[in-house]
Formats: structure tokens, C-alpha cells, sequence
């Protein structure tokens, strides 16, 4: 029987189980054909494992890869594909350093591989030299490997490198544009990717979705919701992307009829709620108001992570419901999820509408000790706003004063608002100066001193606040309000006229 028609090369091919192919490596050795063909064999076991191995475990087809006398560059191609499907790029960079020193010769194949490990661990510098590497070896303008050098550059912040090998390739695809725009979105120039949005021949829904996700991220709420219009418009069926994206611009803005038509086309287009939408919708209707569909949809969805439990949690908070908001953070850690600093975030500030100082107390003492979770800004912010309407301002000054980092515009505000709640004109100064120091422009500083200085009848530091706001020309910043009627949002400005805008 030829070598070639052994049933063991076969058997190869039609292995479905990891187990099936470590007996059928196992024949090979006991009938002596390993050790005729051992290199043939070898890879194509290598091959077959890296498909059957079940991910995160490399054991079996790194033992098989260092068996191979002289491996390939094939081989190589395997494992570093392997490594990094793996979250190994450390792993996968180093294997070709090792090809290289061998004088194994790479291919189309090498490079996209070891690419994207440089990309994954910012490794810039090693990657213009691959990128020299694959001008030597005549593969640099293979669609593959342009692809993945546009995205290690982008990826690495280095737009103008990506944009000027975009521009100088005649060999296009929509990846490489999608590719770009992503680069643009995540360097926050939404411009350029809006730019290269419409100067594609054409778009598929990864390119809809990556433009919306800009819009979403740098608050052009309503250009997002437009896009999206567009989108169906065109026939262009959205993906999960594209929907949360957008549900995500209409929660900012509290576009409700919107979101509510963005449910309506998910109940009629879609089989069933995955957790990205779930939570997505979940956060839309909470931070809209609709605190009872957000509950109804958060407790019919089976599958809730972090970011559904966050997003109700954070949605009660924002709307006074402090009692459910805790209730839910209570059954979140019963479900066995481990809350993070968002989560501690939404009850803070529901403790602090509520006026629960004590439970807040010991939530914020529980995020280090219990939960390992950091306290940032944000979460003292939310205790000084609570310990100044409870009136505990000494309190509150004396947490700041031993924060572990500087106090923000929100952690000494919270202190002012206090001290005007409760006229402490001695404290208000503290944070005022400091809040002076930090936003020179913020009118709304003068004036609450002023008025602080009023009711004190201290009417010469009255005077002294005028003329501060006087010489730096500085201006109270007016208050305004939006509201949606009839598919139209209106802004209604103190001191001016209501501005309208069509978002629907």
C-alpha cells in the first residue's frame, strides 16, 4: 500500500474530536509510519489540532510543533495564528523573531498574523520594521497585509502613517476603508471618518455601524440618529453595532420616540433580544424615564452581564428610584456579579438624592476594603454633593481634604453647593477659590458667592464679587431645558427664545 493511501492520512482529515486525533497520532507511531514521513505527518496532526483544540489551551499543538524536525514556514504561520487568537502576541512575536533567525522564508500569511500581535500590544516600532520586512520579501502590497498594516497603524495613533498608506494603495476594499474610519473614530477625529465614510464606493454594515459608534462617542447625538435614518432609508439592515449605537445617542439626548421605533424595528426584524441590546435598551428607556419597560426588559432578558445590571442600576439612581436602585445592587452581587466602579457610582448618587448618608458611608468604605474596587474622582464627587445637601460640611471638607488625589471641578462644587444650602460662608470660600483656580470662566461661581456674601450681609465682598466678574468679563452661564413634543426636540433657554430641531 502507496504511503500516501495510508488510512492514518485520512483519518487525519476526518478527526472531530481532539481525542480522535491523539489516537490517530498514536497509530502513526506504533505502525512505524511516523517515522517515515515524520514532517508530513507532524504538520498536518499541528493543523488539525489547532482547529480541535479548545481554546485557551495550546499544550497538544505545541508539543506537535516541536517534534517537526525542520519546521515550515507553514507551521510557523499556524502557531503564530494560534498565539494570537490566543492573546499571546508577546508569544506570537517572539516565534517570528525565531522563524527569522532560521532563515525560514515568510509569506502572504506571516505578516497579517504577527501584524496584528504588534497592533495588540502597541508594538509600533517592530512594526515598521515588519512592514520593511514585507516590502523586502515582495508582499507589501497584498491586500491582506495592507489591511493589517492600515490597522496597526491606526491602532498605534499613528493616523497620518495610516491615512498615507491608505491613500497611496490602488488595491481598495471596503475593509480598508472600515479599517480607517475606525482608526479616525477611535483618534476622535470624526470628521476624517465621516470624510472617508462618503468617499467609499461601498459601505456594508460594519461601516455604518463604526461612523454611528463616533457620533455615539463624541456626543453628535442627533447626527448618529440621522445616520441611522439614512441607513434604513437605504435598505441597509443594521447590525448590533449600528442599533446599540444608536439606542446609546438616543439615551444621551432622551430621544424616547426614537428609541421606542429603534425597539419596534428590533421586534420586527430580529429573533430575540442578545444581552448587547438588551442592556442597550435597558439604558435608553431608564435614562429616558421609562423606569418600568427598563425593569420589564432587564427581568426578561436571560443573559445579563455587568453592563445590563449597571445600566438599570445607574438608570434608578438617575431618577430618584434610590430604594429599587439599591434593591437591584443587592441582586446583582447575590447573581454572583462583582460590581465595579460604575455600580457603586449609580447607588452613591441614588444615596445622595435620597439622603441615605449612612448607607452611602458604608458603600464607599466597602468599594477598596470588600470589593477591590478604586475610588476615582467621580464616586468622592458623589460624596461630597451628598454630604453637602445632608449638611455635613465639615464632613465633606475634611473627605477631600484627605482624598489621594486632587479635588475636580465636581468634588468642590458639590462642597459649594452645600455651603449655599446651608450658608457656611467660611468653607464656600475654600472651595470657591479652588474652583476659581480651576475654571477661571465659571460664572456661576461669582454668583453664588455673591448672593453667600448677601445673606451674610457682608455687602462689601459683594461688591468685590461684581467687580471680579466685571473685569474678567465673565458671565453667568444661562440655564436651559430640553423637551421632546411630537417627534420634535425643543430647547428652551433662560433670558431667550425656544430653539426647535427635528429628530424624528
Amino acid at each position: 500500500m502507496a504511503i500516501s493511501s495510508h488510512p492514518a492520512l485520512i483519518h487525519i482529515r476526518h478527526c472531530k474530536t481532539l481525542q480522535q486525533l491523539k489516537q490517530v497520532h498514536a497509530q502513526t507511531i506504533t505502525s512505524g509510519l511516523m517515522s517515515l514521513l515524520p514532517s508530513l505527518l507532524l504538520t498536518k496532526i499541528l493543523y488539525t489540532s489547532t482547529l480541535l483544540t479548545p481554546l485557551p489551551s495550546l499544550q497538544y499543538p505545541l508539543c506537535i510543533f516541536n517534534q517537526i524536525p525542520n519546521p515550515s514556514t507553514f507551521c510557523y504561520n499556524t502557531m503564530i495564528r494560534l498565539y494570537t487568537l490566543l492573546s499571546s502576541p508577546v508569544s506570537a512575536v517572539f516565534l517570528f523573531v525565531k522563524m527569522r533567525r532560521l532563515c525560514v522564508p515568510p509569506d502572504t500569511h506571516t505578516f497579517p498574523f504577527t501584524l496584528k500581535a504588534c497592533a495588540s500590544i502597541n508594538a509600533l516600532c517592530l512594526g515598521r520594521t515588519l512592514h520593511s520586512q514585507a516590502i523586502k520579501f515582495g508582499v507589501g502590497s497584498d491586500l491582506f497585509v495592507h489591511n493589517t498594516l492600515i490597522h496597526l497603524y491606526s491602532n498605534s495613533n499613528s493616523m497620518v502613517d495610516a491615512y498615507q498608506l491608505f491613500n497611496e494603495s490602488a488595491d481598495r476594499d471596503v475593509v480598508s476603508y472600515n479599517i480607517l474610519i475606525d482608526g479616525f473614530v477611535k483618534a476622535g477625529e470624526i470628521g476624517r471618518a465621516r470624510e472617508i465614510f462618503y468617499s467609499m464606493p461601498a459601505r456594508d454594515a460594519v461601516s455604518w455601524g463604526t461612523l454611528l459608534t463616533g457620533y455615539a462617542q463624541m456626543n453628535q447625538c442627533k447626527e448618529a440618529i440621522e445616520l441611522f435614518d439614512q441607513m434604513l432609508d437605504l435598505g441597509v439592515k443594521p447590525d448590533n453595532i449600528a442599533l446599540v449605537s444608536t439606542l446609546s445617542a438616543c439615551a444621551q439626548i432622551g430621544a424616547l420616540e426614537q428609541g421606542k421605533a429603534i425597539h419596534n424595528y428590533i421586534d420586527r426584524n430580529r429573533a430575540g433580544l442578545d444581552n448587547f441590546l438588551a442592556t442597550a435598551l435597558v439604558d435608553m428607556y431608564a435614562k429616558c424615564g421609562c423606569i418600568g419597560i427598563a425593569r420589564e426588559i432587564f427581568e426578561s432578558s436571560p443573559d445579563k452581564s455587568l453592563f445590563t445590571w449597571n445600566a438599570l442600576v445607574v438608570g434608578l439612581a438617575m431618577h430618584g428610584e434610590a430604594e429599587l436602585a439599591l434593591e437591584y445592587f443587592s441582586r446583582m452581587k447575590e447573581a454572583g456579579i462583582r460590581p465595579d466602579g460604575v455600580s457603586f457610582l449609580g447607588v452613591l448618587v441614588g444615596c445622595s438624592h435620597a439622603g441615605l448618608v449612612n448607607e452611602a458611608w458604608r458603600l464607599f468604605d466597602e468599594m477598596e476594603s470588600v470589593y477591590m474596587v478604586r475610588r476615582e474622582l467621580k464616586h468622592y464627587g458623589c460624596m461630597s454633593d451628598l454630604l453637602g445637601r445632608a449638611g455635613l460640611i465639615e464632613e465633606a471638607l475634611q473627605m477631600i481634604e484627605a482624598m489621594p488625589m486632587e479635588g475636580d471641578l465636581f468634588v468642590w462644587g458639590g462642597l459649594l453647593g452645600g455651603c449655599r444650602l446651608y450658608g457656611n460662608v467660611e468653607i464656600a470660600e475654600i472651595a470657591a477659590k479652588r474652583i476659581m483656580e480651576l475654571d477661571p470662566g465659571d460664572g456661576g461661581v461669582y454668583s453664588i458667592m455673591a448672593n453667600l456674601y448677601a445673606n451674610a450681609k457682608r455687602w462689601a465682598d459683594v461688591s468685590r464679587m461684581r467687580r471680579l466678574m466685571n473685569f474678567k468679563r465673565i458671565k453667568k452661564n444661562a440655564g436651559c431645558s430640553l423637551i421632546q413634543v411630537g417627534g420634535m426636540t425643543q430647547e428652551f433657554v433662560a433670558g431667550g427664545e425656544a430653539a426647535f430641531s427635528a429628530s424624528g
